[in-house]
């Protein structure tokens, strides 16, 4: 059914206008009738405005000191007439009088003349105007803020005390001798407590594996009497007890799947022992770190139990354990952190420091047969190096000593040897049957000890191989930027004894850039003499392919033989010794007969101003070049071999007439002060014969 009709009728549009248009009407009068008002009250106000500074222009002022005092209110009541108001409209007619313009009110009020007053509001100067000021004539104290006071008028009340200072009651002074003795007892205890931990570790590890953070704490000695020592003995015990107690493996952080998963009691016992010892493990590491680093930035602890004059000791004690933790323990957890702590402290400016992070460096390289460690460390030092602007100590570079993989040997090393059964005992000792299943399972084994080591194999090439990369990166950089540096000679000694695993792709380079350091006449005798020994080993190696004559090289040291120290002796001549050796020997297919008689000449007489250690090493150097060279016996006959005269003054061997000479110098050897000299002058005279007394004048000089 539709819903019923409503009975009240619906206004028309015609109505409805009508009706707007009363309500406009309406509204405009209301308006003009405010206005109206308004302009009214405006007027009122104006006229009253006037009449009141008419008033005041008409008074006669009165002089300054009259107005010191308020006027009272009493002149102005008088003046109304009292008997026509009430008291509340003369009161108010007198507040109004007073707020009638800023003429006639108070002036001595600040406030709006129209302000409503808020309550609570005072009147006149701020309440903290009226709080008399004291000058701070005491020390502030600490104080300890309590809860506040809540109050209706003044609000939110802060309430503090001065915090109590604990007197400590002065006890009887102790003698020097009380103060030894005193010490003595609590040092004998402490080092029985250290004792008593330690041993409790070590006999069960697994079981009092908590004891090693009470053996920790005692780090923290706050005993100005023994802390300093207590501190060295417990660095020293844990140390000790990390390096027994640590297992063969690196321990792995458990993932939340496993820490979930129900476990044997036994290996659960093991999860909470790994765990314990890797936390104790790194906070011992951190309090050696902040040791090191509070003894270098030179802070005071707030316990002052151990003086700033204490700490480098305490400090010499940190690194030494860093430097023991570093070199037993690579395998361990945090390693990577010790060498990123050691590696800066080899360039330390105390002496002692830096020669024991450079001991520890070169141990950890030598002893690395996998390579993690050393490609670790190599990556540090690179990172120094360059972050330093080479200017670091040359030991740094010096600790690079890292030799060539013999991957043959150290798989053989390495693999497990395993013994297999030969046929005749299978036949004894198995049936038929057993010697079929025997033959497939060692088949088997072969097969996996291969796999495993051609595994290791590859594994170690390639670490080894990014080692020396990072090597030569740090060197050629050097070579590039910093030619001037003192880790130059460092660099050179270095690339002379791995300038064979270069890549062939450098070696013209390499070889422009140490023909332009000769030539420069910056370098000592010792780095000409490393540039010369690492052209010729890159020569030797790879580099025999390159059709490349390093005449250069040669005039070089023929030139600057006779400048060797010989009134000292110094590892210059063994340099020299092994120059020659890979110029003329190794390379004696290269070498021509000139060049070769140019040197033994020259060799000779250098051997007239050596020491004898030196002088048995050149005449053993001359033997080896008259048997590479045979024809260079006719510097043992005194007739002239060509035209031409010897020209010892000329600096190119090639050129100053060599077969027109004799080795005179031999003669002269022959009557040296020193027995092996003139028995080794003897045999060089009788033509350095291979066979009879010539293999023990070689012996001789070897010793």
């Amino acid at each position: 059914m539709a819903p019923p009709r409503s009975k009240k009728r619906k206004p028309s549009f015609r109505r409805l206008l009508k009706t707007s248009n009363v309500k406009l009407d309406n509204k405009l009068k209301n308006r003009q009738f405010k206005k109206e008002s308004t302009d009214k009250k405006h007027r009122k106000e104006q006229k009253k405005l006037r009449a009141a500074i008419k008033d005041a222009v008409l008074k006669t002022p009165l002089p300054l000191e009259r107005y010191k005092k308020r006027p009272e209110e009493e002149e102005f009541v008088e003046s109304l007439p009292m008997d026509m108001m009430e008291e509340d409209d003369l009161e108010q007619i007198k507040a109004m009088a007073q707020k009638a313009s800023f003429l006639t009110r108070d002036l001595s009020s600040s406030g709006p003349v129209h302000a409503k007053k808020r309550k609570g509001e005072q009147q006149g100067p701020e309440s903290y105007e009226k709080m008399p000021r004291k000058m701070q004539l005491t020390e502030e104290k600490e104080v300890i803020h309590l809860l506040p006071i809540k109050d209706k008028i003044r609000g939110l009340i802060p309430q503090s005390m001065e915090k109590p200072e604990d007197e400590a009651v002065p006890g009887p002074a102790l003698t020097p001798q009380e103060q030894l003795k005193l010490r003595t007892q609590k040092l004998t205890n402490r080092k029985l407590r250290i004792a008593s931990l330690g041993s409790d570790i070590l006999s069960d590890p697994t079981t009092n594996i908590k004891k090693l953070k009470e053996l920790r704490a005692m780090l923290m000695e706050t005993d100005p009497y023994v802390a300093v020592t207590v501190r060295k003995l417990v660095m020293v015990s844990l140390m000790e007890v990390f390096k027994d107690i640590v297992p063969s493996y690196r321990i792995r952080p458990l993932t939340e799947t496993e820490k979930a998963s129900k476990v044997k009691k036994e290996t659960q016992q093991l999860r909470e022992f790994e765990e314990g010892l890797v936390s104790q493990y790194k906070f011992y590491l951190e309090n050696l770190e902040q040791t090191v680093k509070d003894w270098k930035q030179k802070k005071r602890k707030r316990s002052e139990a151990v003086s700033l004059q204490s700490y480098r000791g305490l400090a010499e004690v940190a690194i030494r354990c860093i430097c023991e933790l570093l070199v037993a323990l690579p395998h361990f957890n945090f390693h990577n952190n010790i060498i990123v702590t050691v590696v800066p402290l080899m360039n330390d400016p105390v002496k002692r420091v830096s020669d024991m992070c450079c001991e520890a460096v070169k141990k950890l390289l030598k002893q690395d047969k996998q390579g993690h460690a050393s490609l670790g460390t190599v990556k540090v030092i690179s990172g120094l190096v360059k972050s330093r602007n080479y200017d670091v100590r040359p030991e740094v570079l010096l600790c690079l000593r890292i030799k060539e993989v013999e991957v043959k040997k150290d798989t053989d090393d390495t693999a497990p040897k395993k013994k297999f059964m030969n046929y005749k005992d299978k036949k004894k000792n198995l049936s038929r049957m057993q010697r079929k299943w025997k033959k497939a399972e060692e088949k088997l084994e072969k097969e996996l000890l291969e796999a495993e080591a051609s595994e290791s194999k590859d594994k170690k090439l390639k670490l080894h191989t990014e080692t020396l990369n990072i090597v030569f990166l740090i060197y050629f950089r050097i070579l590039k930027k910093a030619q001037k540096s003192i880790l130059l000679p460092s660099v050179l000694e270095g690339l002379a004894k791995f300038a064979h695993l270069i890549n062939l792709e450098f070696f013209d380079d390499l070889l422009n850039v140490l023909q332009h350091l000769i030539q420069s006449g910056d370098l000592t005798y010792r780095e000409s003499l490393h540039c010369i020994q690492t052209a010729f080993n890159i020569l030797s190696g790879q580099g025999d392919v390159l059709n490349i004559d390093p005449l250069n090289f040669y005039s070089h040291l023929y030139k600057t033989l006779l400048k060797l120290n010989a009134g000292a002796s110094n590892d210059d001549i063994s340099i020299v010794l092994r120059c020659l050796d890979v110029m003329l020997t190794k390379r004696r297919k290269q070498v021509t007969l000139q060049r070769a008689l140019a040197f033994v000449k020259r060799l000779s007489t250098l051997s007239l101003h050596t020491l004898p250690n030196a002088t048995v090493g050149i005449l053993a150097s001359n033997r080896t070049l008259m048997h590479t060279f045979p024809k260079c016996d006719i510097l043992l006959d005194n007739e002239a071999q060509g035209s031409g005269v010897f020209l010892p003054e000329l600096d190119e061997p090639e050129y100053c007439n060599p077969q027109n000479t004799a080795l005179w110098e031999l003669h002269t050897l022959k009557r040296h002060y020193h027995p092996v000299v003139r028995r080794f002058a003897t045999h060089l005279c009788a033509g350095a014969p291979s066979e009879g007394s010539g293999a023990l004048i070689v012996q001789l000089a070897r010793r």
